[in-house]
């Protein structure tokens, strides 16, 4: 038996192979059937070209992920065949700074999987054991993919230490942004998500979340009106454009608080004077800890993420590359490659 996967091998290209040969999982690791990845904007980034300092082709990416454990090294304990998983795919090296100080999420020399290492986009994937996160039995597997994201938004918004009632202003709506308006809804906050495409816009809003497009407004002002002239406690800037940036920190009331989630490759512009006379406060905001994975879990399973909502398209394995295309061609949420069908093709 061999384990189908797609490659990145070069800008703009995926490769289907299917020619490694499945092995035993070594010492404390497990072996994972993949039911499904979903991709994200890292990994746009990656197929871009834009990350081949960290990706070395030909490399299996993706790391949003769900499945089920296939086989554990005889020295893993408390995983058996069967058990429904996802994968935190952080790797800390346990020495620097950052993971002496219990911050192990962003260790200095973090090996990402699926980035730095071989990712989930394959029918069989072999993870580090402690890597793993438990799944309930009964949580559909292909909404399950979304823990990743969602614990992505989990952390932000303990970044933020929103309380409740909080006016809350998130620039970005997608998959992120829209995560975080869920998670923060949740917690009390009173929500304005500004986006400006229309698909997003409109999937937000069937979610009962309020919306504004910034091509047909001015965002600040409308701020300022819905808060009675004071500004928004908190903004998540999740767009990644110098505009996001510029029209967060603008909107913010007397001490309010910048999460920055969203990855801006390129120094930007801010004004350091509004940081100033405001008393703002910047809060960096980068992955997630297992409490953060496990909270999405919960939140998942429970209902208040509305995974069948947000699942705009699922792809076979061997037509990752059009789900990419999906992606970035916009009008879809989130889009998922479903790694079942290589290992299924590779029995038959």
């Amino acid at each position: 038996m061999t384990t189908a996967r797609v490659a990145y091998t070069a800008p703009r290209t995926l490769e289907l192979r299917n020619d490694t040969p499945a092995a035993p999982p070594p010492s404390g690791h497990v072996t994972i059937e993949v039911a499904y990845t979903g991709i994200c904007g890292t990994d746009l980034h990656i197929y871009h070209g834009a990350m081949d300092a960290r990706v070395d082709p030909p490399q299996v990416i993706g790391h949003e992920m769900s499945g089920r454990v296939a086989a554990t090294a005889p020295d893993v304990t408390g995983w058996e065949a069967g058990d429904h998983v996802t994968v935190m795919p952080l790797v800390p090296c346990g020495e620097c700074p950052a993971c002496r100080s219990g911050h192990r999420h962003i260790c200095h020399r973090l090996v990402f999987l699926g980035i730095d290492a071989t990712g989930s986009l394959q029918s069989r994937w072999t993870v580090p054991a402690h890597t793993l996160v438990r799944l309930p039995d009964d949580l559909p597997l292909d909404h399950a993919a979304l823990a990743e994201p969602t614990a992505v938004a989990v952390h932000d918004v303990r970044r933020a230490e929103l309380r409740e009632g909080e006016k809350t202003l998130i620039v970005g709506g997608g998959p992120i942004g829209l995560l975080i308006a869920l998670v923060a809804r949740r917690g009390g906050a009173e929500l304005l998500l500004v986006e400006p495409d229309p698909y997003r816009r409109a999937t937000a809003e069937s979610l009962g979340l309020a919306t504004l497009d910034p091509t047909a407004a001015d965002v600040v002002q409308a701020v300022t009106d819905w808060t009675g002239g004071a500004g928004a406690d908190v903004a998540f800037e999740v767009s990644g454009a110098a505009a996001g940036v510029t029209t967060a920190v603008d909107a913010l009331a007397t001490r309010g608080r910048l999460v920055q989630v969203a990855i801006h490759p390129e120094p930007r512009e801010i004004s350091l004077h509004r940081f100033f006379w405001r008393e703002l406060t910047l809060l960096g905001a980068r992955l997630y800890g297992r409490d953060d994975f496990e909270a999405a879990v919960g939140l998942i399973a429970e209902g208040h993420i509305p995974a069948a909502t947000l699942i705009s398209r699922i792809e076979p394995l061997d037509r990752a590359a059009s789900a990419f295309q999906a992606l970035e061609g916009g009008g879809v949420m989130k889009v998922l490659i479903d790694c079942r069908s290589g290992a299924e093709a590779d029995t038959r």
